[in-house]
């Protein structure tokens, strides 16, 4: 039986144990629980809701609400498509934020049971260093810890700002807060082209809102491949999203009906007038408040604390950790990939064998309509490195699913060249775009992760009709045995 009474400390509020965790989000709480299992006595310091920004700010309450979007999305189909005779009366917005929140309520619950039950102490207060093994933590039951086995830093990240731009949680918010901003605005600026202000503005044009959408980059999700760009962007506008790349907010202004930008694009200056302005310019670490000189640590110029060993996520100080956003790239900063993080740091702290995180096989997912879905090297990255490589598009309209799904599409496989030039060698890339591909990315990062062939996926059969079809095609033309040549 787990001795509960160590695990708590001594001296009152404050005490020993093995691991101190400062941050209860994915990567935080991920270590705890692991830790525990591992028979690690554990201490988890949180200043606001175990679950951190994931949970209860981003993936999990976004999600749920672009899922309703996806439903309101449902109706106009069903109703210009198939010939169903549906309609939408209305959009019950407070029907709607209480069942997101009560999906974030019962993911909460969830989490804080299973740190109670693993023995994991969790004390809710703002947590900084006092040393390399040392924690102080303000609140009514901390004060100063020591860790025998070591420190966890897993303070997350908050949302990046514009200078001038304040927030207020009304007519300018940020994703941190643009779920909880009062109703559904009739228009909507998004600033940020990546997977985040994306999601928003599909989420906002779903619900009837008029979205323009800028981004400074050449084009949308600039970290994906190109094509998968190209395709969101074009099906973004063919919703009716006013999509501006290679542009920039150039001013901002409240007014009494919102917000009235001006917007400097290739084609000259444009005068953007919404009721909300969403800031979606990337995220940042938290760090403040951490004092990270008192154990000899310093952040990057970029916020972040790197590891000096990537194997074990371990700073220049022994026995203080990093896991999540406070961790440069390769660390993609997302959830999925805190979750391995906190894994390899608890294994490690508790002496198990444990394997480094493959962070270039972290899968990417943007929950928009369409989605889109990759792992591995883009085409531009792969030809960067000097690689030979065999590319295969097809799009999803190829297979029947794809045409009963109607909302187009691509499954995009980069493959480095085969021995000899016969045939294609090592999966290097898979990339995605099109109706639930988030849900079929999983069987990708598997090939990409073991370094199969496309022969080798070639044997295995996928069921039809399906839209993972597609897939075992695209790699079924790369191994050339393919039904429909889609290669160039």
């Amino acid at each position: 039986m787990r001795d509960t009474q160590r695990n708590s400390g001594s001296g009152g509020g404050s005490g020993e144990t093995d691991v101190i965790v400062i941050g209860g989000g994915t990567g935080g709480y991920s270590t705890a629980l692991r830790a525990a299992a591992l028979g690690l006595h554990v201490v988890l310091a949180e200043r606001d809701l175990v679950g951190g920004t994931c949970l209860h700010r981003g993936c999990i309450p976004s999600k749920a609400m672009l899922h309703a979007a996806e439903l309101v999305d449902g109706i106009a189909e069903a109703r210009e498509r198939w010939g169903v005779k549906a309609t939408l009366d209305a959009v019950d917005w407070d029907a709607l934020v209480a069942t997101r929140d009560g999906i974030v309520t019962r993911n909460h619950q969830g989490v804080e049971g299973h740190l109670e039950r693993a023995g994991v102490r969790v004390v809710r207060g703002s947590a900084r260093l006092t040393g390399t093994r040392s924690v102080f933590v303000e609140a009514p039951d901390g004060g100063e810890f020591r860790a025998r086995r070591g420190v966890v830093l897993a303070t997350g990240s908050r949302p990046r700002l514009l200078p001038g731009l304040v927030p207020d949680g009304r007519t300018v918010v940020t994703s941190d807060d643009a779920l909880f901003a009062p109703g559904l605005p009739d228009s909507v600026l998004v600033l940020g082209g990546g997977a985040i202000g994306v999601e928003y503005a599909s989420f906002h044009r779903s619900m009837g809102a008029r979205v323009t959408l800028v981004e400074a980059a050449g084009r949308l999700l600039p970290l994906e491949d190109e094509e998968v760009s190209r395709h969101l962007a074009r099906g973004l506008k063919k919703r009716g999203i006013t999509v501006r790349t290679d542009s920039m907010l150039t001013g901002a202004e409240v007014t009494d009906d919102g917000v009235r930008a001006t917007v400097r694009t290739p084609q000259g200056e444009e005068t953007v007038e919404a009721e909300r302005l969403l800031v979606a310019v990337g995220r940042v670490p938290v760090t403040d408040g951490l004092d990270l000189a008192a154990a000899g640590l310093t952040a990057d110029g970029r916020g972040f604390v790197p590891p000096a060993d990537w194997s074990r996520l371990e700073t220049a100080v022994p026995g203080i950790h990093v896991v999540g956003d406070l961790l440069p790239p390769p660390s993609p900063g997302l959830a999925h990939a805190s979750f391995a993080e906190g894994l390899l740091v608890a294994e490690t702290l508790a002496g198990a064998v444990s394997r480094p995180v493959d962070h270039a096989t972290v899968p990417r997912v943007t929950y928009s309509s369409p989605q889109t879905a990759s792992v591995g090297l883009t085409e531009a990255e792969a030809r960067a490195r000097g690689l030979a490589v065999r590319v295969n598009t097809l799009p999803l309209t190829a297979v029947a699913k794809g045409m009963v799904h109607g909302q187009g599409g691509i499954v995009k496989v980069v493959a480095a060249e085969g021995a000899g030039g016969a045939s294609a060698g090592a999966v290097l890339g898979v990339h995605l775009v099109g109706p639930h591909v988030s849900e079929m990315i999983a069987e990708s990062q598997l090939l990409v992760a073991w370094d199969a062939e496309p022969s080798d996926v070639a044997q295995h059969i996928h069921a039809h009709p399906t839209l993972s079809e597609a897939v075992g095609e695209t790699f079924l033309t790369l191994a050339g045995r393919g039904l429909h040549q889609h290669q160039h």
